[in-house]
C-alpha cells in the first residue's frame, strides 16, 4: 500500500510542478489516448500481478489505487491545456485545482454545477471521458475482480491442505 500512496504522490506533485503551458493540439489529443494506453497497460499488467499474489485482494486495491489517481490526473492536464489554448471551453477559468475538480465532477457523474464545458471540444472531451469513466468502472472492476477470484484459487490449490489430490488421507 506504500507503493500506491507514494505513487500516487508523484503523480500529483508532477502534475501541479511540471510546466503544463502547451497549447490544446492534436498533439495533446493523441497523448490523452497514449497516456490511456499506459494506464490500460498498467491494469493488465496489474491483473497478472493479482492473480500470482498471496494477497489478490490487497493488489486489487493496490492496482485501483495506482490506476485511478493517474487516469484522472491525466484528464485533469488535458482539461487545464484545452482551457488555455481556448478560454471559451468552460463557464469559468480553470486553474490546475478547478481542471481536477472538473475531471472528479466527471468520473463521479454528480453533474455539473459550477464548471461546466462550453465549447465544442470542451464537451466531446467530457463525454468522451464520460464514457472511458463507464468502461473504467465496469470492465476494469470485472478483471480486478476476476485476477482476485483466480489468485484466490492458485493460492489455494498451491497450499498443502488446498484440495490439490496430494492429500495424506487419500492413500
Amino acid at each position: 500500500m506504500v507503493r500506491s500512496v507514494v505513487g500516487t504522490g508523484v503523480v500529483i506533485a508532477a502534475y501541479y510542478l511540471l510546466p503544463l503551458d502547451a497549447a490544446f493540439t492534436a498533439g495533446t489529443v493523441i497523448a490523452l489516448v497514449g497516456g490511456l494506453a499506459a494506464v490500460a497497460l498498467l491494469l493488465s499488467w496489474q491483473v497478472r500481478v493479482i492473480m500470482r499474489s498471496p494477497r489478490p485482494q490487497l493488489r486489487a486495491v493496490e492496482a485501483v489505487a495506482t490506476a485511478l489517481p493517474l487516469f484522472l490526473l491525466l484528464f485533469a492536464a488535458v482539461y487545464y491545456l484545452l482551457e488555455r489554448s481556448t478560454p471559451e471551453s468552460f463557464s469559468e477559468s480553470l486553474s490546475r485545482t478547478d481542471a481536477l475538480y472538473f475531471t472528479m465532477t466527471v468520473f463521479s457523474t454528480v453533474g455539473f454545477g459550477d464548471i461546466s464545458p462550453h465549447s465544442g471540444p470542451a464537451r466531446v472531451l467530457a463525454t468522451g471521458q464520460m464514457a472511458v469513466d463507464l468502461v473504467l468502472l465496469g470492465v476494469v472492476a470485472r478483471y480486478l475482480v476476476g485476477a482476485v477470484q483466480e489468485g484466490l484459487r492458485q493460492r489455494q490449490l498451491t497450499t498443502p491442505d488446498g484440495g490439490n489430490g496430494s492429500s495424506s488421507d487419500a492413500r
